[in-house]
């Protein structure tokens, strides 16, 4: 038996567990019943809640190996309510080891009653009622609010003000009118969210807009980067949002910062889910692709009344939400088929929706169908063949003209939006070098992998391609059958060459060595031959071995989740 704690942490925003802010708990079970921990960990939670007088909702999600628990909390005393988590576990834990022969991480590092004492005067000192006053008069007034340890702002884009924590202005004195929201959407998805900010934000440029771009790459106003680093959570939409020249913001969320801290806005007039896959499954309790679902469809809580949640009818599980959960009225639905069951439904219903037709985007606005664009035409479609571009097109197309952004803006947009490393780094760069056509993508899952080899079997069908080499790696924390799921798609393209990587910065867990092993016997039982198979110490590396000897008409596909500066640099080079 075994009770560990995993983490405790705030939450800023709307999120898996509930609407509210707050503080979540997320500990691990091993050898007892999940419902008798949380029962006594509640037990603590409700007798430390009545010592302090705070009257919280709390809320439970179990799962495989644990459980999470959140207690809601006012924002301005979000440290108090995890050191209350942090204390109901602790006494928790101290009940479970006098009961069974409990093993934990966690023991009580003082009495009840004087730790009861420090929470007191830990909430007194926090507390901070001219915040609370400034936050309700802003949702009163309707006016955008961001708040965080520092500072607390009001507006968004040019009408933005932000101000000290420490000094807040009187509800009283603040012009209220002078305040103005900005067209917002939230990204999100296993894959394609990246290329979906940036080719919204071509898509704004066309429509003459300033745009706004958080990601997991950099945070972006206009041509200007601000920084670069993973900007996803809601410390970037903050930044971003405050940020003076923001006229219209594309917001990246990524799964890491939607479990730790929650949305990073209460509302948004469009929010894209581009698809559900499996990707670092095992983390904050989330074992399952359909839990992935249900984390990336949060952004749906920010989606209110007119606004419109744009989502992938080809995907099975978002389809099932939608008829579980959501509002079908408030749905946009884009497909790669023009015969998909919810494309029909939808126009017979006169309701938003995009699709692909006889090599056209077609958007129906509810009454008439606008022709788009022409998908062979579209550089990020790699001529038709890049299918998962084609889907990011259609969720990105939806987006904007949910946002009222012009079709000739998004036309424009679409074709000017390029499939290198200038407009789209890392993501299906295409190269021609010595004759050879060179593809370099940074796929790191077996979904966004898979799709970016059936690319390559597409062009493999219009080109007489000579020899074809391929060079891939994984993360330590993908599954050995994902590891060699990636492998049998990649057979399928019938390289000459298989390069096998290693990602020393990415073992997690696994040792030098091990992954290629896992990859080259799997390769071998499948008919490949050991003179085909070479391994390389990186990307880098193997690019360098890949591309040393290679000759007009050859295809070089390279995933390279590690390195991709010193491989664009390495392939510029080349003469």
């Amino acid at each position: 038996m075994r009770l560990d704690l995993d983490e405790v942490r705030r939450l800023t925003g709307p999120n898996l567990l509930s609407n509210h802010t707050g503080a979540i708990i997320d500990v691990l079970i091993e050898g007892i019943s999940g419902q008798e921990v949380i029962d006594c960990l509640q037990g603590h939670l409700q007798a430390i809640q009545h010592q302090l007088e705070w009257h919280e909702k709390t809320f439970v999600r179990y799962y495989d190996g644990g459980a999470s628990l959140s207690m809601s909390a006012p924002i301005d005393l979000l440290y108090s309510a995890c050191d209350i988590l942090e204390l109901a576990w602790e006494c928790c834990v101290l009940d479970f080891s006098k009961l069974y022969a409990v093993q934990s991480d966690t023991l009580p590092s003082a009495n009840f009653a004087s730790r009861v004492d420090e929470l007191r005067t830990a909430i007194v000192e926090e507390r901070n009622p001219a915040l609370i006053a400034f936050v309700q008069a802003a949702e009163n007034n309707k006016v955008r609010c961001l708040v965080d340890d520092d500072e607390v702002s009001l507006g968004a884009g040019v009408s933005a003000q932000t101000w000290p924590i420490d000094a807040i202005p009187a509800p009283s004195t603040i012009d209220w009118q002078q305040f103005s929201d900005i067209p917002l959407a939230l990204i999100t998805g296993t894959n394609g969210k990246s290329t979906s900010v940036r080719l919204a934000a071509q898509i704004a440029k066309a429509a003459n807009l300033n745009s706004g771009v958080t990601s997991t790459d950099f945070i972006k106003v206009g041509d200007d980067i601000i920084d670069e680093g993973d900007y996803s959570g809601p410390g970037g939409a903050r930044m971003l949002l405050r940020d003076n020249r923001t006229e219209i913001a594309f917001l990246e969320v990524a799964r890491g910062g939607l479990l730790r801290r929650g949305l990073p806005v209460y509302h948004a007039n469009a929010a894209l889910v581009t698809n559900v896959a499996s990707d670092h499954l095992g983390q904050y309790g989330i074992n399952t692709v359909d839990d992935i679902a249900h984390v990336k469809l949060m952004v749906s809580k920010a989606i209110h009344q007119g606004d419109t949640l744009v989502l992938n009818a080809d995907d099975s599980r978002l389809v099932k939400f939608v008829h579980s959960n959501a509002n079908p009225d408030s749905v946009c639905w884009f497909s790669k088929y023009a015969d998909n069951q919810q494309i029909v439904e939808a126009l017979a219903a006169s309701c938003p929706c995009v699709y692909a037709k006889d090599n056209q985007i077609i958007y129906f606005d509810g009454k008439i169908s606008h022709a788009i664009a022409q998908i062979d035409r579209i550089p990020m479609t790699v001529n038709g063949t890049a299918l998962h571009n084609l889907e990011n097109a259609l969720g990105v197309v939806g987006q904007c003209k949910s946002m009222g952004i012009s079709s000739k803006a998004v036309t424009q947009g679409l074709f000017d939006f390029e499939s290198n490393a200038s407009d789209n780094p890392g993501r299906t760069n295409i190269y021609k070098r010595k004759g050879a056509t060179i593809i370099v993508d940074f796929a790191h899952n077996p979904h966004s992998m898979q799709a970016v080899i059936k690319m390559s079997s597409g062009l493999k069908q219009k080109n007489d391609y000579g020899e074809i080499k391929v060079l891939f790696g994984h993360a330590g924390d993908r599954s050995n059958e994902d590891i060699k799921r990636v492998a049998d798609a990649i057979v399928t393209l019938q390289p000459n060459t298989y390069i096998l990587t290693e990602l020393e910065k990415y073992l997690r867990g696994r040792e030098p060595g091990e992954i290629s092993d896992i990859v080259e016997h799997h390769l071998l039982a499948s008919g490949v031959q050991a003179s085909q198979i070479q391994r390389a110490s990186s990307p880098l590396a193997g690019t360098q071995t890949a591309l040393k000897e290679v000759n007009e008409g050859d295809l070089v596909l390279l995933f390279a989740l590690t390195e991709r500066e010193e491989i664009r640099a390495f392939i510029e080079s080349i003469k």
